[in-house]
């Protein structure tokens, strides 16, 4: 019986998966390519045969990364907007946290798994992930009375997909930031003006 190192089974076979998948994510922005049972596990440090319990086979491991890596960015978005008590600076942390999620790897990652998961599901999710992400946006911009706001948030969309981009293609993320911060401020400034007249 394999050893178990938290207070219950339950917790012991989550923190089992989470290493998994975090070593999945972790293999495939390195490579962008899927990696093998073996690897995943070595680098959790689990046996390969251990690695089975929790998921069948490479793609069961796949299917699950998808599931879990679209919508920890969509939390973290929420999260950064949830935290700005003015509606109007909630835009900027949207599109800023966006581009702090492409810069630290996550787009790579979603690329990646484009590459190797199953394209149903994966554009299932994807389309899913793009909603909830608009959402709080659209939400937002309705709050400050912006006349079509699902417009405007694709716009806005439209600078996140751009700053991708360029930082992919080797832009410097504080470059970046302060073209999106010129681009956005103003807007952002005028509306939070708007708000308080």
């Amino acid at each position: 019986m394999p050893r178990i190192n938290a207070p219950t089974v339950a917790e012991h076979r989550a923190a089992q998966q989470r290493a998994l998948l975090d070593a999945a994510r972790t293999l495939l922005a390195r490579t962008g390519e899927a990696p093998s049972m073996a690897e995943v596990a070595a680098l959790a440090g689990l046996a390969r045969p251990s690695a089975y319990q929790y998921y069948k086979s490479r793609q069961d491991l796949l299917h699950a990364l998808v599931l879990d890596v679209f919508p920890r960015w969509t939390r973290r978005v929420r999260e950064a907007m949830d935290a700005e008590p003015e509606p109007a600076d909630r835009i900027m942390a949207y599109v800023l946290t966006n581009i702090a999620l492409v810069a630290e790897g996550e787009h790579a990652v979603g690329n990646a798994l484009a590459a190797v998961a199953p394209g149903e599901e994966l554009d299932n999710q994807s389309a899913m992930m793009h909603r909830q992400l608009l959402t709080p946006l659209v939400e937002t911009l309705t709050l400050l009375g912006v006349e079509d706001p699902a417009v405007t948030a694709e716009l806005i969309n439209a600078i996140v997909h751009s700053s991708t981009r360029l930082l992919e293609s080797g832009t410097g993320r504080e470059s970046v930031e302060a073209r999106v911060r010129e681009l956005i401020g103003p807007y952002v400034r005028e509306n939070a003006v708007g708000q308080k007249a």
